[in-house]
């Protein structure tokens, strides 16, 4: 039975997040069968190598994205390591994005691995995932996990629920019921930093985020307090938009030995530029506000902004306000990593189109 703080979400709605299963790992071992059912890592495995994905095998080990090759090594002495290929997983991506299509034009990519659809038009979300979970197996022999709910966030969360190659519903009469006995570090969005902070004021789940009053959460949360105030009870209005938006674009580097001077950071810094000026030329953006973004060999980052009244996209005015940046206070450490990016960007929002779909399969007669 709804009850009456269900009627404050729209029930119409029927949002579908598809997720690959550790997408890059599970491209590399389709390729490959000789390391299916083995822990796998993509990425570079020499002393600065970094992790880009793991496959179900690695992360039992411990191994995650983002994680020096070292360490990961270190916890699972059989790792095999396979580079990057980026041009064989968009062409996989671009066959899974041709399957949702068949499905409805509100599709909003994520990454290469991910995206929501509104299938807001078809009876029953739920047929509607299993089938599309199913051709995207026919087509490209791999897995995919979905969820499905009334909006964006909680079909974010319910796609992990069932992972590897699962899915999950949450039908509108079960939405509160979910979020209550929900872990707060379980919302998608609330990192270890911010579950630290609820834990610490007594917030443990949905239930204890609910009794909070907007005004308590934006005293400790500022502008996120109104978005865990609202998600909480189920509301969360962004749609689907199939033009996505870029609000940046960057491009950075890791050194293969740490840098200590700022003339040798120069030279990269001007590389990087080169990098970002063709990045924004595909994109078709300029940015007002530049951002250095300076990672140290203890790993400890660093940022500096700068926001100007003309837009930048050519590499000799982003050198140019980059090393400006650079100087703008001392190192304080040998650097291992710098990236710039461009943001405030000249882009305009649009509005998704909305498209009226018909049944294709008279099936699809459940609710929801």
């Amino acid at each position: 039975m709804l009850t009456d703080d269900s009627l404050m979400f729209d029930q119409k709605r029927k949002i579908i997040h598809v997720d690959m299963d550790a997408f890059f790992a599970a491209v590399e071992q389709l390729d490959h069968p000789e390391w299916q059912g083995k822990a796998l890592a993509v990425g570079g495995d020499g002393s600065r190598g970094v992790v880009s994905a793991a496959s179900y095998e690695a992360r039992k080990f411990g191994v995650r994205s983002a994680m020096s090759s070292i360490l990961a090594k270190r916890l699972c002495p059989n790792l095999i390591f396979a580079p990057t290929r980026f041009d064989r997983y968009k062409e996989i991506s671009l066959q899974v994005r041709m399957v949702f299509l068949e499905y409805t034009t509100l599709v909003e990519p994520l990454s290469l691995d991910e995206a929501f659809l509104d299938v807001s038009d078809y009876p029953s979300a739920t047929l509607v995932a299993e089938e599309i979970r199913a051709k995207i197996l026919k087509k490209t022999g791999l897995t995919a996990s979905a969820g499905i709910s009334i909006n964006k966030f909680l079909a974010k969360i319910a796609s992990d629920w069932n992972k590897p190659n699962g899915q999950k519903t949450i039908p509108p009469e079960e939405v509160l019921p979910f979020l209550e006995n929900l872990d707060v570090k379980k919302f998608h969005g609330i990192g270890a930093k911010t579950k630290l902070k609820m834990y610490g004021l007594g917030i443990y789940t949905g239930a204890d985020l609910k009794a909070k009053t907007d005004i308590f959460l934006n005293k400790y949360f500022g502008k996120a307090g109104l978005h865990y105030f609202n998600v909480v009870r189920g509301i969360h209005n962004s749609p689907v938009k199939s033009d996505r938006i870029p609000k940046s674009v960057g491009a950075e580097r890791t050194f293969i030995t740490n840098l200590s001077s700022e003339l040798f950071l120069e030279e990269k810094i001007l590389e990087i530029a080169e990098l970002l000026e063709k990045r924004a030329k595909k994109s078709k953006v300029a940015g007002k506000t530049i951002t250095l973004k300076i990672k140290y060999s203890d790993f400890v980052q660093q940022t500096r902004s700068k926001t100007g009244s003309f837009y930048l996209s050519s590499k000799k005015l982003i050198f140019e306000e980059a090393k400006k940046l650079l100087y703008q206070e001392k190192l304080v450490n040998s650097v291992r990593l710098v990236g710039i990016s461009l943001s405030n960007l000249n882009t305009k929002k649009k509005n998704p189109p909305i498209v009226k779909l018909t049944i294709q399969n008279e099936q699809l007669s459940l609710p929801f």
